[in-house]
């Protein structure tokens, strides 16, 4: 099929470009490169425009005869969300719109969400399954639910086959070392911990070692970036056959510690890291884990990159060696 991916110049949308081209179907990038890389784009053309400029939507949808979108175009920093609530209802909800009207007009009836844990706000089960409540409680959350109740009522207005993946920590690079995980400011535990290790001068500690939990320290579902690749292709498969709108959790179902992660990342870098201890952090649940039985049951999907020294180490790969 070709495939736009909107957003394919950033972090999980660069490895999906690739997963599909190796899947063998044709790519073509929609990114503005405010947070992607132009480097990042090794697989198929990329079309450096914003979803909001209506006409090169609808031309790139129209002249490369685009059969499904797959969409990673989202603002996604919690706390700038917090802070300019507009932003995010402008750039994930209103250009998202804007995209689907134009997929509309050109007759393109697929489309996958890559959407987020955020949209399920505080956790009340052990493990989060796509029963759980949606009561986001910041603004990045409610942009992304949105859009999820967006695509519902599409589905059952015009028809548009569409899935939404609700992921919780991507992590890790891909084996090539040709593209990963580059952002900034970085906001994520397991880069951060290893650009330290880099050498760089950022200002890592650990909020909390009194929670409930196996050591004190919070838990998270980490997913190797590759995983979360592979569970958005098999979506695209899912959703040409399935009508109307479905979603699904993605992780590996085994959180793993702020310490656990912390030894990982000693392993693989094979030296000790001074991260200093905190107090917890205003708004962070003990514990975030996905139940993803109805993704493994439903679309065939198997993490295989489960280990938390795996995904370290696929990670620290990049870090040493940049591209980008």
């Amino acid at each position: 099929m070709n495939v736009l991916v909107v957003g394919g110049a950033g972090y999980i949308g660069s490895h999906m470009c690739k997963c599909l081209s190796e899947a063998g179907h044709a790519v073509v990038v929609l990114d503005n490169l405010a947070t992607g890389h132009r480097a990042a784009v090794q697989w198929g053309e990329l079309v450096e425009a914003s979803l909001g400029d209506v006409a090169a939507v609808g031309d790139t949808l129209r002249r490369h005869r685009i059969d499904v979108v797959m969409h990673f175009a989202a603002s996604s920093l919690v706390g700038e969300s917090m802070s300019d609530p507009y932003k995010y209802y402008a750039n994930n909800v209103c250009a998202t719109l804007a995209l689907l009207q134009a997929m509309r007009e050109a007759g393109v009836s697929q489309f996958v969400f890559s959407s987020t844990a955020a949209v399920f706000g505080e956790p009340q089960a052990e493990l989060i399954d796509e029963t759980h409540p949606c009561q986001p409680i910041n603004p990045y959350g409610n942009s992304k639910l949105a859009v999820e109740r967006m695509l519902d009522d599409a589905a059952r207005a015009y028809g548009l086959r569409a899935t939404a993946l609700r992921y919780f920590n991507a992590a890790g690079a891909c084996d090539s070392g040709l593209i990963g995980e580059s952002h900034e400011p970085e906001s994520h535990l397991i880069p951060r911990l290893l650009r330290r290790a880099a050498g760089e001068a950022l200002d890592v500690q650990i909020f909390g070692t009194d929670y409930p939990t196996r050591d004190g320290t919070c838990v998270r579902d980490y997913v190797h970036v590759c995983d979360l690749a592979d569970a958005h292709l098999l979506a695209l498969e899912y959703s040409r056959a399935q009508p109307g709108f479905h979603t699904f959790n993605l992780g590996n179902g085994t959180g793993f510690t702020v310490l656990e992660v912390l030894a990982a990342a000693q392993s693989v870098v094979g030296r000790p890291l001074d991260i200093p201890r905190g107090p917890r952090r205003a708004g962070d649940p003990a514990t975030l884990v996905a139940s993803s039985r109805k993704a493994r049951e439903r679309l065939g999907w198997r993490p295989r990159r489960a280990d938390i020294r795996r995904i370290v180490a696929d990670a620290w790969a990049w870090h040493q060696k940049p591209a980008f």
